[in-house]
């Protein structure tokens, strides 16, 4: 080869290298997939205090965290679909069980995260003189002939609709939101009126006022429940670290109703959770670490 020939050669040659580094062909690292997730839920307290938690515990092993408000229905939905990657509130076996009935082939049952101490039914402050569902019709007046439900998509607004027909109730079951429910609580309370609400345990209002449940002897609303975490499928595999943090993400009613109490009395939602994280570091640590 002549010394002009080498010339060109050694010319188109760094002109081929100019181009591939340029189109990022040589040495290039794939791009790790971005640590991102996202966590469904509805706008109850609990849902609201545990969503935050987990979200400020993603957070700190280093994942952005999409949070997604919807209603009940939409929510199993989306997870089972796949839109949604996790939610921390399906309340099982019995407030959520017609959507683990539809949906359920489609999800995957992660982990108890508040073990056998949920409780839903119809809640009253401990002044009304009836103690049982069966009493109701009774004193219906005393009651307006009304009970203050929440959203209308929500497992408790159905089973109430069922102790209305099983107890054939003179009542009408007013739609309404956890905000606006807990809002006509505090007003009849401070009047000193009757009110009766669709109500569930562990919520803050039980730490703020006098309150019970009446007594449900049919067992329309079940007996205690768990409050689990359910994901969409496919996430283990797709996010294996993200998923061991929701396999060990447990605590207890009495820590998830200081979080919902400090919300209550008006601190941020994050603000709340972040206190509960920095004053439970054993816990959080061994949710994200093992």
């Amino acid at each position: 080869m002549t010394s002009k020939h080498m010339v060109i050669s050694i010319i188109a040659g760094l002109i081929l290298i100019s181009a591939l580094l340029v189109s990022g062909c040589v040495d290039e690292k794939p791009a790790e997939p971005a640590k991102e997730i996202s966590i469904g839920y509805v706008t109850w307290d609990c849902a609201i205090s545990s969503t935050n938690v987990l979200k400020a515990t993603l957070e700190d092993a280093g994942y952005t965290v999409n949070l997604i408000a919807v209603d009940a229905g939409p929510l199993y939905a989306g997870l089972a679909r796949g839109d949604i990657d996790v939610t921390t509130t399906a309340w099982l076996p019995h407030t959520h069980g017609a959507y683990w009935e539809q949906y359920g082939d489609n999800l995957v049952y992660v982990n108890e995260n508040i073990k056998g101490s949920a409780r839903i039914g119809l809640v009253v402050p401990t002044y009304v003189t009836i103690n049982s569902i069966e009493e109701m019709n009774g004193v219906a007046d005393s009651f307006d002939g009304k009970i203050i439900g929440i959203d209308p998509g929500a497992g408790i607004m159905s089973a109430t609709e069922n102790a209305i027909d099983e107890y054939a109730l003179n009542y009408e079951l007013v739609a309404s939101s956890s905000g606006g429910m807990a809002a006509e609580l505090r007003s009849k309370i401070n009047s000193e009126e009757w009110v009766v609400v669709t109500g569930w345990a562990p919520h803050w209002k039980f730490g703020r006022y006098d309150l019970k449940f009446l007594d449900d002897p049919k067992g329309v609303y079940g007996d205690a429940e768990d409050i689990v975490t359910i994901s969409r499928v496919g996430l283990k595999e797709d996010k294996p670290e993200a998923y061991a943090i929701l396999e060990r993400f447990q605590w207890t009613a009495d820590d998830i109703a200081v979080v919902m109490t400090s919300i209550e009395g008006g601190m941020p939602e994050e603000e709340a959770a972040r206190a509960w994280i920095t004053a439970n570091p054993t816990t959080v640590s061994y949710w994200i670490n093992g």
